[in-house]
């Protein structure tokens, strides 16, 4: 088996396959704009939009090409077992080793661009807040979060499968099924606290309508938030978090001092929505099959130690088979994401419903269209852009099927 020649196919077909979502994107921004959401840009916006669009697309095609060119190099040069030669034997240290370059290619391949996509695209038209000393902050918590979770991830992996063998299909991906659950419930109360500060809403109707809503469902209010978001952008957002029935708000204050007390409301009708049939813990489940194809790669690239030969390693490199799997999922996320983004579609759809059933409709209808004129939302994606890559279904069509709801 040329096992280099089959790692660059991959490679390859996985990096056409990105060139051609550009390209797609690229050719959607050319779309008519429906009706129904035509009021949401003005004609000059509408032509800052395009423009937007345009130079976002212009910096992700030289992304995908830059990260393409870079793996190529450091696979195809020898360049992760020449690191790894400057390390202990050890397993732990060889994985280390592999793990630590990947991050620092990453980051530092990625440091011009994220700098460019803040600081040049997202301030020329408007959105970005972020300072020079916040943005290199940032990069920095993300270099070391990355690195500790990849390594955790790979440690993982390489314990089971040293204890158990080829159970480490079924073991790797229940194991970490369990840490993405962990993180996905954790992100409010935990992970989106750091480098970022929250404050009580002020007391007014606005928290008592929001108390009021959960309440109203057996939701324990534990607080309502406001976050700094306005620190990095202008762009809105809003979630509620916490376990079981107790639950916290988390506004950020662009939403708050952007949209009206109702308009809030029924952007959290529409999350309410989502708790009341337990959507994030579905997904997780439905990402359960997602994990088994990701730990069937894993083990087709940890069992074959003459894979890892191939570039220069003396045997199997846990660090190095992390490395194998992310351009094997860059092949097999394009269709679990199919299945996935279709089941987020329909969940939006019925969260929508939910904040009709509140009595929120119109003013859901007018959030989301403030939500997408503030985050430059795309307003005419092409049908096969939505299906792949959109977790949400495209305003019109939301908006649509909102009206349909209030008039029953």
């Amino acid at each position: 088996m040329n096992w280099k020649l089959l790692v660059f196919i991959l490679l390859t077909i996985g990096f056409a396959y990105r060139m051609v979502l550009h390209a797609v994107s690229r050719r959607s921004a050319q779309n008519p704009t429906p009706a129904n959401v035509a009021d949401v840009y003005d004609a000059e916006t509408y032509t800052r939009w395009k423009a937007y669009m345009a130079e976002k697309n212009r910096l992700q095609l030289f992304s995908t090409t830059l990260s393409y060119v870079v793996s190529l190099a450091l696979l195809f040069s020898g360049a992760y077992a020449a690191f790894a030669g400057l390390f202990p034997a050890n397993g732990f240290m060889q994985l280390l080793s592999v793990i630590l370059l990947e991050t620092l290619a990453d980051t530092v391949t990625g440091l011009g661009l994220s700098w460019v996509d803040t600081m040049v695209i997202e301030q020329k038209y408007g959105f970005n807040r972020t300072t020079a000393k916040t943005f290199v902050i940032d990069q920095i918590r993300n270099f070391i979060i990355g690195l500790l979770l990849s390594t955790l991830l790979a440690s993982l992996l390489m314990w089971l499968h040293t204890a158990m063998g080829d159970w480490v299909i079924l073991l790797f991906a229940g194991v970490v099924f369990l840490i993405t659950l962990a993180i996905s419930f954790l992100y409010g109360p935990v992970f989106s606290r750091l480098g970022n500060k929250f404050e009580p809403l002020e007391e007014g109707e606005l928290k008592e309508k929001l108390m009021a809503l959960l309440t109203k469902h057996g939701y324990q209010v534990k607080a309502i938030e406001v976050m700094d978001a306005s620190r990095r952008t202008t762009k809105l957002n809003a979630y509620f978090t916490g376990f079981g029935k107790l639950k916290s708000i988390v506004l950020f204050d662009n939403l708050v001092n952007a949209m009206s007390t109702d308009e809030i409301c029924a952007v959290f009708a529409h999350e309410l929505g989502h708790g009341l049939h337990k959507d994030v813990l579905k997904q997780q489940i439905l990402n359960l099959g997602n994990l088994l194809l990701m730990a069937v790669t894993v083990w087709l690239c940890v069992r074959e130690p003459a894979l890892h030969q191939a570039f220069g390693f003396a045997g199997v490199n846990y660090g190095f088979a992390f490395v194998l799997l992310g351009i094997g999922l860059s092949l097999v996320q394009p269709l679990t994401g199919l299945a996935m983004n279709a089941y987020s579609r329909m969940a939006e759809y019925r969260a929508d419903r939910q904040a009709v059933k509140e009595g929120y409709g119109p003013y859901l209808t007018a959030g989301l269209k403030k939500l997408a004129r503030e985050n430059f939302a795309h307003l005419a994606p092409s049908p096969v852009l939505v299906a792949l890559e959109y977790s949400h279904p495209p305003l019109s069509q939301r908006i649509e099927a909102i009206e349909k709801e209030l008039k029953k």
